[in-house]
């Protein structure tokens, strides 16, 4: 085992040579301080039965109306519908859903 000369994260540690029967290496056994760390994270959300989904599903619908698909008569064409399709739903979310902080307190 290497530790860093000076550290004293690592220092309790334990070597058992009794325990080696045939081999020629000791068991060891260390603890690893662990500190309780908690990364809060934000994401972006809409609760459902709310007003909120129901004007995303409302804006969605009426935005997929004006896509465009009478003229998709080739891979490149169809390209730009569905890129033109996650545009629309991307803004659509974005008008319609709220940023939320993820915290070790949050309901799950």
């Amino acid at each position: 085992m290497f530790l860093c000369n000076g550290s004293n994260e690592l220092d309790s540690h334990s070597i058992y040579p009794n325990w080696q029967l045939l081999s020629d290496h000791a068991p060891l056994t260390i603890i690893i301080p662990i500190a309780e760390e908690h990364i809060n994270s934000r994401k972006c959300s809409i609760i459902k039965n709310s007003k909120e989904e129901s004007a995303f599903i409302k804006n969605l619908t009426l935005f997929i109306r004006c896509i465009n698909t009478s003229n998709i008569l080739d891979t490149t064409s169809l390209n730009r519908a569905v890129n033109e399709f996650a545009i629309v739903v991307e803004n659509a979310w974005k008008k319609d859903s709220k940023v939320i902080n993820i915290t070790k307190h949050s309901k799950s």
